[in-house]
């Protein structure tokens, strides 16, 4: 029993962390309700029933919650999406739902948003799917616009503020406890090492990069009973970019894994071969005894369906 209490706690401290602010599971604010967001304020006069996305990176959450979403703006068509550019962990739940594409590739278009007549029209702070540049334009036709920044949240706070604002708290509690529900269920199935592992961005656009253990990715592992490793000291120096990975060359990534195992963000069974038969890593022990596992194509950027996607992967791996 002694030796399961530390896997407990740390799954009491993620479901904390994961889990909303207490005032999101109050009752409903009345209407209207004045909303600060990333632009400014917003002014909501009553509940909206027709939401728009211009950031397919904010809709998968969007759907989790249940808000009434009628449109999303599509991405490239690419392998991880569908033929329209919806992504994969959420298409197929979007289309059931009837959600049309806003605009293809993520080329804005002020007409097809007016011709929607969105009552809400969510948007990006940050990304290759921000129109925050269009912000005074959407004002100008009179087009209620958040914005959120995605790149410094969870998906479980901003769909904790999105909840807010859009009068679903209580959807967004439950769809928060529901995942919150399968970590603990998922943990209680698998075996991790007892070694720690690292979480590894293996030529991802020509990048090598090495995720935080603040990372979304780190905190769902470590959620799942894995010790996570982050850069190590000695490498930090050496490192080019900071988010929530730290990116450094091809030629450092071997001192900058630590793990015993390593895991590949948006990584394939392919990426794992191509890891394995890389020379400059070749000396590391998780290469030697061929301890390196995808988290699946997905798990590039974490919201609920995705999240859902890398604990399966992981699952695959380690079950008792």
């Amino acid at each position: 029993m002694q030796a399961a209490r530390p896997i407990f706690l740390l799954l009491a401290t993620m479901v904390i962390l994961f889990s909303p602010p207490r005032t999101v599971m109050a009752a409903e604010q009345a209407w209207p309700r004045t909303v600060k967001h990333e632009a400014g304020e917003l002014v909501l006069k009553t509940k909206p029933v027709r939401i728009v996305s211009t950031t397919p990176s904010i809709t998968g959450i969007l759907l989790a919650m249940g808000a009434p979403l009628v449109a999303t703006a599509a991405t490239t068509p690419s392998p991880l999406t569908d033929n329209k550019g919806f992504f994969l962990q959420w298409a197929e739940v979007a289309d059931e739902r009837g959600v049309e594409v806003l605009y293809p590739n993520l080329e804005f278009d002020m007409e097809a948003i007016i011709g929607v007549e969105p009552d809400l029209l969510i948007a990006s702070a940050t990304g290759a799917d921000s129109v925050v540049q269009h912000y005074s334009e959407l004002e100008a036709q009179g087009i209620p616009t958040l914005v959120v920044n995605y790149s410094n949240q969870s998906w479980q706070e901003i769909a904790t503020e999105l909840g807010t604002a859009l009068g679903l708290e209580d959807e967004t509690g439950a769809t928060i406890a529901r995942f919150d529900a399968k970590v603990a269920e998922v943990a209680a199935t698998i075996m991790p090492p007892n070694e720690p592992v690292t979480i590894v961005g293996y030529n991802i656009g020509n990048s090598y990069s090495v995720g935080r253990t603040s990372s979304p990715q780190s905190l769902l592992l470590q959620a799942l009973g894995f010790k996570v490793d982050g850069l190590p000291d000695t490498v930090a120096k050496d490192v080019r970019r900071r988010s929530d990975f730290d990116f450094i060359s091809h030629e450092n990534l071997s001192a900058a894994i630590t793990g015993k195992s390593i895991f590949l963000l948006r990584g394939s069974q392919n990426d794992v071969q191509a890891l394995l038969e890389d020379p400059v890593l070749a000396n590391l022990p998780a290469v030697r005894d061929h301890n390196v596992y995808p988290l699946g194509p997905s798990s590039f950027r974490i919201d609920y369906y995705s999240g859902l996607q890398m604990i399966e992967a992981v699952a695959s791996n380690f079950r008792k």
